[in-house]
């Protein structure tokens, strides 16, 4: 049986300048030594420039790039596309679009397929929230946060990505969880990164600062209970 993996991060910028630590330490998971990677830009509307930068990004990389976009969507069968990959790259941007338009697709399907499958899934903010049953989310427009119940599951429980890079993030998720609209579950920094094989934490990784890291969040009686995760530096 194929190890299924996804790599949760809770943020990080392909533009330069560049460390490529981060997804050397993402292919490495591949199941083949040159993996072929595709990145979903989504959340981003299919961004022209933020396909390029994923594109500029991985060419320092041994491995094979290309993109699935949806909204100018260029294949017929998608399932047999990402069953074709070894690491699928979804990117940050408005979740709740990019959950309503993969239904609309089924690409959602061929996902959670893939991932049986051994395929490495893995994203950046939006790339986070998705695989995860509910999350933090600022895709309904507003100038709050809010909550977003309709993740594809995959990952049980909730999750807030830029957990200590927006200031909003951790107080609203503390109270999220706190009352109850949100399920117990993890955050990470931009420069942190959960790793989760099966539906379990098998390793949490940093590329950024010393202070990057990823938490455990769940209420208890007396109040939000925040546990720092134990992680380690990827060599650069």
């Amino acid at each position: 049986m194929a190890v299924r993996r996804i790599v949760a991060m809770g943020g990080g910028d392909l533009r330069q300048p560049y460390d490529p630590a981060r997804d050397a330490f993402i292919l490495s998971l591949a199941r083949r030594r040159r993996p072929r990677v595709g990145f979903v830009g989504t959340a981003s509307g299919d961004s022209d420039s933020y396909t390029a930068s994923f594109f500029r990004a991985l060419t320092s990389l041994d491995c094979s790039a290309t993109d699935v976009p949806l909204f100018d969507r260029r294949d017929r069968d998608l399932r047999r596309v990402v069953l074709d990959l070894d690491v699928v790259y979804v990117g940050g941007g408005n979740t709740l679009s990019l959950l309503a338009v993969w239904r609309a697709h089924g690409l959602d399907a061929a996902l959670r397929e893939a991932w049986h499958a051994g395929v490495v899934l893995c994203g950046v903010s939006a790339g986070m929230n998705c695989w995860f049953e509910q999350s933090v989310t600022d895709s309904y427009g507003l100038s709050d946060l809010g909550p977003l119940d309709d993740g594809l599951g995959i990952l049980p429980g909730s999750c807030c990505p830029h957990y200590t890079e927006d200031d909003r993030r951790r107080p609203v998720y503390h109270q999220l969880v706190g009352s109850g609209a949100l399920r117990d579950g993890v955050a990470a920094d931009d420069g942190a990164a959960l790793l989760y094989e099966d539906t379990g934490i098998a390793d949490v990784v940093r590329w950024t600062t010393e202070d990057d890291a990823a938490y455990r969040v769940k209420r208890t009686r007396s109040g939000i209970e925040e546990d720092r995760l134990p992680s380690r530096p990827l060599a650069t």
